[in-house]
């Protein structure tokens, strides 16, 4: 075993990883990154399918990106963002305000999606106490929703694998039933769904909408619950759901933001319009930790007052609005417009999604879903009863093992394998990434009994 990886397993802890794993299947040492590719310390190169956990948008050793970072350290490293401000968070918040949908027009930095999510959290409850509705402390989600690891996050997620063993730790929350269209929870099929799924939430906010401050819930794609793909139509009707009944709509597009869907936010496919947006991942496209979460004048206002009143949002991070963080995120979000990249997508989803159709005949695979340029393919032990594999099959494990040996990186959640692909992704590499994709789950097709 290399030196290098000898030190990593003596003293590192690797997220979301079963650590005695490693003894088998040790990590592998990245030295370098170009594009959409990985390169490891003996040469090879893994196509990053899953965009580094779907926040690398442009690709790797973008140049406008990197040339910003460095511009921005050679004037200002950090500094405290309480009583200070720079150019870097004033050009972002500006550019951010005039790209996200609605009416939202303050913007709160912190440093990842987690902590943004506690911030509009946050904010929504501190806005129903500084407006005097103080039973408003209640929020809704998606029981297979995910919004992050920290406790507020965890307690409005569903509960499972993730973070079941913390459940003793979460506040009291309110949940729905998933769209989970696959396996609906209606037991409706695509042909006869009315969006009826949708009943559940509707009674819940009639009856209890004194004590709800708000609902939250992930636009169109529930990430890591699976890249469940959901209609356009729940979403609007959640969005005037939480207009009619007075709650918050609260928009997590961590995942799902800077032209994941195809357009920069997957909101704007059906033109919801969110009391909070909150962003991550690809705002800096992947190079440096940022949060933001934005929300409108009216809720803004709610906290402006004189400071006696105790209304003030006593909340933030020592890394808020970081100066090359900032910077990082603006480059980014001139690269957008620089590379017509939403267009030039826009061309390449076509070919993605019909790529993926094939998918379907395998024996394997129980659902094929995809928006934009993210694909999920579900894996099932028995196709008709849509029967998953067990825990210890490890079929995720497995596939991903050979993904690796054809410079593929399938990381997969559970039986689903996913890609996520960075959005400088050539038409080239990506029917490479689809055939070997394809050859690798048609293998464990023909090998495995059903």
């Amino acid at each position: 075993m290399d030196n290098w990886i000898k030190k990593d397993l003596k003293y590192i802890w690797h997220p979301y990883t079963q650590m005695k794993d490693c003894r088998r299947f040790p990590p592998i040492l990245i030295e370098r990154a170009k594009g959409a590719k990985l390169y490891d310390d003996k040469g090879n190169f893994y196509y990053d399918t899953i965009s580094s956990w779907w926040c690398n948008v442009h690709g790797h050793n973008h140049p406008r990106i990197k040339k910003a970072i460095k511009q921005q350290l050679d004037n200002l490293e950090h500094v405290l963002f309480a009583g200070f401000t720079h150019k870097s968070a004033i050009l972002l918040a500006e550019k951010l305000v005039s790209i996200t949908p609605g009416n939202l027009k303050r913007v709160f930095f912190s440093d990842n999606g987690s902590t943004a999510v506690e911030t509009a959290l946050k904010m929504s409850f501190q806005y129903w106490q500084n407006t005097g509705r103080r039973k408003k402390t209640k929020f809704v989600s998606l029981d297979r929703g995910y919004h992050g690891d920290t406790v507020g996050a965890m307690s409005i997620s569903g509960v499972d694998l993730f973070n079941e063993v913390f459940s003793p730790l979460f506040f009291s929350s309110f949940k729905a039933p998933a769209p989970y269209c696959y396996l609906c929870p209606e037991g409706k099929s695509i042909s006869d769904c009315n969006i009826d799924c949708i009943k559940s939430l509707e009674t819940l906010l009639k009856k209890k909408n004194n004590e709800i401050a708000a609902v939250i819930l992930e636009p169109l794609i529930m990430a890591a619950g699976g890249m469940i793909i959901y209609p356009g139509e729940y979403l609007k009707r959640v969005a005037e759901l939480a207009g009619r009944y007075n709650v918050h709509l609260i928009l997590d597009e961590v995942a799902t933001g800077f032209g994941r869907t195809g357009k920069m936010f997957a909101c704007e496919h059906v033109n919801a319009k969110p009391d909070f947006i909150c962003l991550s991942k690809g705002i800096t496209s992947g190079y440096l930790p940022l949060g933001a979460t934005l929300t409108t004048e009216k809720i803004y206002r709610a906290f402006y007052a004189d400071y006696e009143e105790k209304k003030t949002f006593f909340h933030g991070h020592t890394y808020t609005a970081n100066p090359v963080s900032s910077a990082a995120a603006v480059a980014s979000l001139s690269v957008f417009e620089e590379e017509g990249t939403l267009s030039r997508i826009g061309k390449l989803i076509p070919v993605f999604h019909s790529y993926l159709e094939r998918f379907r005949g395998l024996s394997i695979v129980g659902d094929v879903r995809y928006m934009g340029m993210i694909g999920a393919i579900e894996l099932v032990k028995d196709k008709i009863t849509k029967k998953p594999f067990a825990l210890k099959e490890r079929i995720g494990l497995r596939i991903y093992e050979e993904g690796l040996k054809r410079k593929l990186i399938l990381r997969p959640l559970g039986n689903i394998i996913y890609l996520n692909l960075p959005l400088c992704i050539s038409k080239a590499e990506l029917k490479f990434i689809l055939e070997e994709t394809f050859q690798i789950i048609n293998s464990f097709d023909n090998s495995i009994c059903v």
